[in-house]
């Protein structure tokens, strides 16, 4: 039998929406497959027993996600869910999610800035973000900024993201801050990575082989999210993280709610739990999710491996949700003609 403090997170979760009834004492919730014996432990396990209800989880990419809310728009299987915020702008120009009544979130004003109403429409709220930036191999080479993948002492030994990747146009964005094109055309930077096409080992669509690739010395840096820095300071060659002069790229995952799914009440519950500073503490310290609760305090081991702290929070330059739904044909027709595959 679990033994649960009386918080206030879990005083918070009696909401002015009321109580929940009876009959609505499931909630389905759609979130990506990776650590969820975590989750499970620190998430869904304690909310299960504050609010006394069960929760259902279904686990898959964005792509699925968004294609069953879709399907199922006029009868909603799912209640809530959490996406890029990119995607999250894509369900709401679709129909598929609610509006957030934010002041129904106890948590709500403990997030960093960039967490809160991100895509600037009241239907999602960040939970957790993370920072792109270069890892490189520090025997090798330094890196100072984001031209220096164009440099010719790493000619032959760098790795890029591909367009399709989810860090393939804020790596191109960075690059183009660092080559004087200061704005959300990536025009530039696709035609300088065109340049020096043949300079680069891979353009990758999963970072997971990357780091074997620089083990290998096969190459000496490649840009990548920081949820995937873990996998490089584990295989025992001399890495660090770049800090380069034009700043750093990332990415924000979301909360989202499913339009008219009949439990708004306690899906909101659950989103305010999981905002909560002890829940977000938790996942920190187990390496789940890079906090978006500025309460959250971890020990510098943490951090490390986090995306962590107000000052990396307030200088992460993110490509706008619309820019990157708007434009993202166009990029990857302009890197098919002239970077290929």
């Amino acid at each position: 039998m679990k033994k649960l403090m009386m918080t206030a997170t879990a005083a918070a979760l009696a909401l002015s929406a009321g109580t929940v009834s009876a009959a609505d004492k499931t909630l389905t919730i759609s979130v990506y497959a990776f650590a969820q014996d975590a989750f499970k432990e620190i998430v869904y396990d304690p909310f299960e027993e504050i609010c006394g209800c069960d929760i259902v989880v279904e686990t898959g990419n964005s792509v699925e996600r968004l294609a069953k809310m879709e399907a199922n728009k006029q009868s909603p299987v799912v209640d809530m869910a959490v996406m890029s915020m990119a995607d999250a702008l894509s369900a709401s120009r679709a129909g598929l999610i609610a509006d957030i009544d934010y002041a129904k979130l106890s948590n709500y004003d403990k997030l960093y800035d960039i967490a809160k109403d991100p895509n600037g429409d009241g239907k999602s709220v960040g939970y957790t973000f993370y920072a792109t930036s270069i890892a490189y191999r520090s025997d090798k080479v330094s890196i100072d900024s984001w031209d220096d993948l164009l440099s010719p002492e790493l000619a032959g030994r760098v790795a890029f993201p591909n367009v399709t990747t989810n860090q393939g146009p804020p790596a191109l964005y960075m690059l183009g801050k660092a080559i004087g094109n200061d704005d959300y055309d990536l025009t530039a930077p696709i035609d300088a990575v065109a340049e020096h096409r043949d300079d680069f080992v891979t353009f990758y669509v999963r970072s997971s082989q990357l780091a074997q690739l620089m083990q290998q010395e096969e190459i000496w840096a490649a840009p990548i999210g920081r949820f995937a820095w873990g996998g490089f300071t584990d295989m025992g060659f001399p890495v660090e993280w770049a800090t380069p002069k034009e700043g750093q790229t990332g990415g924000l995952n979301v909360m989202v709610m499913t339009k008219d799914s009949g439990h708004e009440d306690l899906a909101m519950q659950f989103m305010d739990f999981w905002l909560s500073t002890d829940v977000q503490t938790k996942l920190a310290e187990a390496l789940v999710d890079s906090p978006a609760n500025k309460e959250v305090v971890v020990s510098d081991a943490v951090a490390d491996n986090l995306t962590y702290g107000a000052e990396t929070a307030d200088n992460l330059h993110l490509l706008p949700s619309e820019v990157l739904l708007d434009n993202r044909d166009m990029w990857l027709e302009q890197w098919n003609e002239k970077v290929g595959q």
